[in-house]
């Protein structure tokens, strides 16, 4: 069996490449490799600074549908985030093509972010009954404020680069580059600026009473988002951004994922979209993950 993670060194660099066709999706099996390959690159004296980056048409569309029940499994998404984060080489994120779910989660935890204009980046887990679970409201928030980051969580839509950028969810807009030393050499002008890590920024919140702000958020919500149980369960997590320590918010987020999982109307949108996805691969198709 074909690995799911490498690891190159090139020079000062280690590039750790994700290939998990055919949307990279975060199985237990990636998840360890791609903590292996970290730990790897973390001890190697000769090895300065991270480019963690995907082949095949996207850097990652998120958690396998059919691993749902193994998001617990070592390293689980929450604990690989965690150290990658907390990782003290700087760490670049080369994204492209669709950057969904987990996979944004994933990205978000590195120290950086950058890629081409067509990138399409996006957390749909409420469209499942789902909130995310790898500090995606956690992180979020902190890198595009309460707002912004309440907007795309709700809605689930994803946005382009140019907005990305806007917000602060990316870091530089590039070509697209089809040489490896290009791409280096645009990942190593953001690493050089030394590990900046999400969890220690501070959020923006549109004004200073940020809990009566949710609640009325909550109150004006249409009955088809509020008939979503996710949707009481993202209010209560982005409280505890803005009100707790990271890694407690990391905690209330992992524990109300959970709960999500458990409930009802998430197995009916989950075996919905398994059904989608055998008929998609019936027809040579292939649905991305989430």
């Amino acid at each position: 069996m074909s690995r799911a993670v490498t690891l190159i060194r090139e020079g000062d660099c280690a590039r750790i490449t994700l290939f998990n066709p055919p949307v990279n999706a975060l199985t237990q099996r990636l998840r360890s490799e791609l903590r292996q390959a970290f730990n790897v690159a973390e001890k190697d004296s000769t090895v300065e600074w991270i480019l963690l980056k995907a082949g095949g048409r996207c850097f990652s569309a998120g958690a396998d549908m059919g691993e749902l029940d193994r998001l617990h499994e070592a390293p689980s998404l929450p604990e690989l985030t965690r150290a990658i984060e907390n990782c003290e080489k700087p760490c670049v994120a080369w994204l492209h093509g669709a950057v969904l779910g987990g996979g944004l989660e994933l990205a978000m935890a590195c120290h950086y972010r950058l890629g081409p204009p067509e990138l399409r980046l996006g957390l749909p887990q409420i469209a499942l009954g789902l909130i995310p679970c790898a500090g995606g409201t956690q992180r979020l928030p902190r890198l595009v404020g309460l707002a912004a980051a309440l907007r795309l969580l709700l809605t689930g839509e994803t946005i382009g680069a140019a907005e990305a950028k806007r917000l602060g969810l990316v870091d530089a807009v590039t070509p697209r580059l089809h040489v490896e030393a290009e791409q280096q050499a645009e990942a190593w002008k953001l690493a050089a600026q030394g590990v900046r890590r999400a969890c220690e920024r501070r959020i923006k919140v549109p004004v200073a009473d940020a809990a009566g702000w949710l609640e009325r958020q909550y109150r004006v919500l249409p009955d088809e988002a509020r008939d979503n149980p996710a949707s009481a369960r993202l209010f209560e997590v982005m409280n505890s951004a803005v009100y707790q320590p990271f890694d407690e918010g990391l905690r209330r987020e992992w524990m109300l994922h959970l709960e999500c999982l458990g409930s009802p109307q998430f197995q009916q949108r989950a075996e919905a979209r398994l059904a989608a996805r055998r008929g998609g691969q019936r027809r040579g198709m292939s649905t991305p993950a989430s």
